[in-house]
């Protein structure tokens, strides 16, 4: 199986701290960009995959093909980060079996129906209940814009916000 280094949510994606300091402070060989709506964008697909490190290939792929990969014996210790632009693409996943241990939120931006819960991150009621289903499958859902920032718990923001 590959080695998941960093799960991610984080509607900008490849942008400078993962491009340059989540990377190479994690160590990856490749950057797993899963997002059904990414793939479907031709442009936004080459920006990123131009924006990756000098080093580490950028692939982005639908949640199934992620779900496909996973296991495939072509990335066994494969030092990955997976990045996500919303929770509920990363519920789909582990739904499909693929463990987790781990899911760093980074910045969902604010849209119509959404509410802020921070400075970075905007939620909807399917946000929440995607996060409410990792959350009870034992996944830690922490909140950090910057590797050096502190953790900090998202279930513990949503309390806060009244917002479970």
């Amino acid at each position: 199986m590959m080695d998941i280094r960093l799960v991610r949510i984080d509607d900008r994606l490849i942008h400078g701290q993962v491009a340059t300091v989540w990377a190479k402070r994690l160590d990856i060989q490749r950057i797993l960009v899963v997002s059904n709506a990414v793939t479907k964008d031709h442009l936004r697909k080459t920006l990123l995959q131009q924006a990756a490190p000098p080093g580490v290939k950028v692939n982005v792929i639908t949640v199934a093909k992620m779900i496909e990969v996973y296991s495939h014996e072509l990335f066994d210790g494969l030092r990955v980060i997976m990045l996500f632009t919303n929770p509920l693409e990363v519920a789909a996943v582990v739904e499909a079996g693929v463990p987790l241990s781990s899911v760093n939120i980074g910045a969902m931006g604010y849209a119509a129906g959404k509410k802020m819960i921070s400075n970075t991150i905007a939620v909807d009621q399917q946000d929440i209940e995607a996060f409410r289903y990792l959350h009870t499958r034992g996944i830690e859902l922490e909140i950090r814009k910057v590797i050096t920032d502190n953790k900090q718990l998202l279930w513990d923001v949503l309390k806060k916000a009244k917002i479970q």
